[in-house]
């Protein structure tokens, strides 16, 4: 077991509270183990066993619980009113009408509630009406490259071992089963029993498609293109030069689904000067590397955008909201937004002969801080006053930062 600090800080710093905590990301991304971490800090702080209820609705003793009254009936059965106890549920978008069943729990009972969920779904419509203001969303992701490092017993600052390192987490990404998989035949079958599952259970049967073909070219598209500009109509023309029949809205409908599982993100256009979103092509990327390589039959693909994927996800995990940049004809990779300010970033394989990644950061009209993320090493540090780092430097600073503390 990976322990992830970061996530499980979340929980144990908003407990002991009526608001409900949602953990939400990617199927076998560590949610549930986050969980067992939970629990166990919850029990080593001297909280009673059986004032923990752990309940997994993808386990077979919870299988027949499918309907909001057996929820009901189970819940209550479990819980005891007078005392504090803390409810800890994976996987509860099985239920439908879960909402106003934990709704109820937490105004009738002295109760913490953690919940999680394989689907963006679970968080929009009757969710956000009832519990307004009384519930908060922890995403969390596959591993970074930090965990991954942690994951395989590699010290953060051992500069022989992290190119390696590097590349294996460029290949096969960040699934905790899959980085701790001790042959690359098993982390080849992890994933693409990972990457099968999502498409079949998250996407295909929860949107009711029965015609995988359609949905299946386009996730290959899609990973094949992450970092690219790209708009239904697009693809919709792609696909059928490949004889695979379809129209823009049964793309946009899929896109949907595959963004309410976790699977891909979309990002959109912003324009610096004009400071609004534009309306044109956004932007997709794949929730891990390794998961890209099974979508495309592990085909070698242009090395810049899976870097760049890297990177969003990154940051992402920091923190940030991420768009990106549009000024006049220049673009900017990554305009990431924080509470602390904002930062622009470029990220690229390798610099050009001439000073493009650069000059497109110098025409941003305002003082935010400003990098170039690469995977080469270069003797200088920066171009015109602007930092140019490392992929792994970046990915492990903060680590690096607590080493020398």
């Amino acid at each position: 077991m990976i322990n992830r600090p970061h996530y499980l800080n979340q929980l144990i710093q908003s407990m002991d509270n009526d608001i409900i905590k949602v953990i939400t990301g990617v199927r076998r991304c560590g949610k549930s183990v986050l969980m067992m971490q939970y629990r166990d800090y919850l029990l080593g702080q001297g909280i009673a066993a059986d004032n923990i209820i752990y309940l997994n609705f993808e386990a077979f003793e919870l299988a027949s619980i499918r309907t909001e009254d057996q929820l009901h009936q189970l819940l209550g059965e479990r819980l005891t009113k007078g005392r504090q106890q803390y409810l800890l549920v994976d996987e509860i978008q099985y239920v439908p009408g879960w909402q106003r069943v934990i709704n109820g729990v937490r105004v009738s009972f002295q109760v913490d509630i953690v919940i999680t969920g394989s689907n963006a779904m679970m968080l929009s419509g009757e969710l956000a009406t009832l519990l307004s203001g009384r519930y908060i969303q922890i995403p969390i992701y596959p591993l970074s490259f930090a965990e991954f490092l942690t994951g395989q017993d590699i010290p953060a600052d051992d500069e022989r071992r992290l190119p390696a390192a590097f590349r294996e987490y460029e290949e096969y990404g960040g699934f905790p089963a899959v980085v701790t998989a001790d042959n690359t035949d098993l982390k080849d079958n992890l994933l693409a029993g990972i990457y099968n599952t999502i498409l079949l259970k998250d996407v295909a049967s929860r949107g009711e498609i029965r015609d995988l073909t359609v949905l299946q070219s386009l996730t290959a598209y899609l990973a094949d293109n992450v970092g690219k500009l790209i708009s239904a109509t697009k693809i919709v023309g792609t696909l059928q030069n490949e004889h695979v029949q379809t129209n823009a809205h049964t793309i946009n409908r899929y896109l949907g689904l595959l963004e309410d599982a976790f699977l891909f993100y979309r990002v959109r256009q912003y324009d610096l000067r004009g400071k609004n979103y534009l309306k044109s092509n956004g932007k997709y990327f794949i929730v891990d590397n390794g998961l890209r390589s099974v979508a495309i039959d592990r085909r070698p693909g242009n090395r810049s955008n899976q870097l760049e994927n890297i990177v969003y996800l990154e940051l992402l995990r920091r923190g940030y909201s991420v768009d990106v940049g549009r000024l006049d004809e220049v673009e900017i990779d990554f305009v990431a937004r924080h509470r602390d300010g904002v930062i622009y970033v470029q990220v690229t394989y390798a610099l050009p002969e001439n000073t493009h990644e650069t000059d497109n950061l110098l025409q941003v009209p305002d003082n935010y801080q400003k990098i170039v993320v690469t995977q080469q090493h270069y003797e200088f540090s920066e171009i015109a006053g602007i930092p140019i780092i490392n992929v792994v430097d970046w990915l492990l600073g903060p680590a690096r930062e607590q080493l020398s503390e």
